[in-house]
C-alpha cells in the first residue's frame, strides 16, 4: 500500500481520500499526516491493530453512555496510560455506549450542508455512523482499537462503509493536512486518567476548513447523582473555559458558548436532568 500525503480537499497520488475508504476487505494503511506524522488507519476490518502499533497515550471515547455515565470498575494505576485504561474499559463488555447520536451534534449537523466530518474521540463510532447516514463523509479518531473495531462493524452493518473511516491515534500528536467542514468533540473527558484536553481542543481548530464548524460538547456537571469515586473530584469545564482553550483569532465567529439542559437516563433507566456545555464556532 503506498504512502502518500492527504492534502485539503483533494486525494493524494495513489491514495484514496480519508473519507472514501476501500470496499471490504480493507488492509492496514500507514498514511502521512502532512506534517511529518504518520498514523495507522484501520477501516472496516475484523482484525485489530496490534497493541504495539497504537500510541501510548491519548484521549478517551465519546458517545452517549448506555448507563448515563462513563463509570468503570477498571482501576487506574499510577503509571497507567489513557490508552491502556480505555482499552481495559472497553474490554469489560461488548458496548459501553448506547450507539445513539449525541443530541447536541444532531441538532447542529441538521442545520448544515453535509460535507467532510471529523469526530475526535469517537469511541464506538455512534456519531460517525449517524453522520454518514445523514450524507456526511465521516472520519473517527480514537486511541482505543477495541472501540474502533466496534464502530467499523456498525458502519458495515449499516451499509455505510464507503462514507466512514476509523483511525487509531493519539489526538495529542495526531495531525493531517486534510480539512473538514465539521469537526466535533463530544464529551472528550477522561477520568480517572487525565488527558491533555485543552491542548487537544486547541489543535482541533487546525482541522477546520474555511467556512467549516467546530463543535465542542462536554458534561458541565455530573451526569447523575450516583457517582463513582473517581468522578467526585473531576472538575467539569464551563463553556467559557472551552472557548478560551480554542485560542481563536479574528478569523473565527462564535455561534454559541452556553449551557444546555437535557433529559438523560440513570443506570436504572430513570429520567433525570443533566447540563451540557456547548461551544460552536465557525471559521470565516
Amino acid at each position: 500500500m503506498p504512502i502518500g500525503r492527504c492534502p485539503p480537499r483533494a486525494p493524494a497520488r495513489g491514495l484514496r481520500r480519508l473519507d472514501q475508504p476501500d470496499p471490504l476487505p480493507v488492509r492496514q494503511r500507514i498514511l502521512s499526516g502532512g506534517r511529518g506524522v504518520r498514523w495507522t488507519a484501520r477501516m472496516h476490518t475484523g482484525s485489530a491493530v496490534p497493541a504495539s502499533a497504537a500510541p501510548a497515550s491519548g484521549v478517551p471515547a465519546s458517545g452517549v453512555p448506555a448507563s448515563g455515565v462513563p463509570a468503570s470498575g477498571v482501576p487506574a494505576p499510577a503509571a497507567a496510560s489513557a490508552r491502556d485504561w480505555w482499552e481495559a474499559r472497553y474490554s469489560e463488555r461488548d458496548g459501553i455506549w448506547s450507539g445513539r447520536v449525541n443530541a447536541v451534534l444532531a441538532s447542529v449537523a441538521d442545520t448544515l450542508r453535509p460535507g467532510r466530518a471529523l469526530d475526535l474521540g469517537c469511541g464506538e463510532g455512534g456519531d460517525v455512523v449517524w453522520l454518514a447516514g445523514q450524507g456526511w463523509d465521516a472520519t473517527g479518531i480514537d486511541l482505543s482499537v477495541t472501540a474502533l473495531e466496534r464502530g467499523s462493524r456498525a458502519a458495515v452493518a449499516s451499509g455505510l462503509e464507503e462514507r466512514t473511516a476509523f483511525v487509531a491515534a493519539d489526538l495529542a500528536r495526531w495531525t493531517t493536512a486534510a480539512l473538514f467542514d465539521l469537526v466535533t468533540a463530544s464529551f472528550l473527558q477522561s477520568w480517572p486518567v487525565a488527558i491533555p484536553r485543552e491542548a487537544v481542543l486547541r489543535r482541533a481548530t487546525d482541522f477546520v476548513a474555511p467556512g467549516g464548524h467546530l463543535l465542542v460538547t462536554a458534561h458541565a456537571a455530573p451526569p447523575h447523582g450516583d457517582l463513582p469515586e473517581e468522578l467526585r473530584a473531576y472538575r467539569f469545564p464551563t463553556p467559557a473555559e472551552d472557548l478560551a482553550a480554542l485560542g481563536l483569532d479574528a478569523t473565527w465567529e462564535v455561534l454559541a458558548a452556553e449551557l444546555r439542559p437535557r433529559t438523560a437516563s440513570t443506570p436504572e433507566g430513570e429520567p433525570h436532568e443533566v447540563v451540557d456545555s456547548v461551544v460552536l464556532v465557525r471559521r470565516r
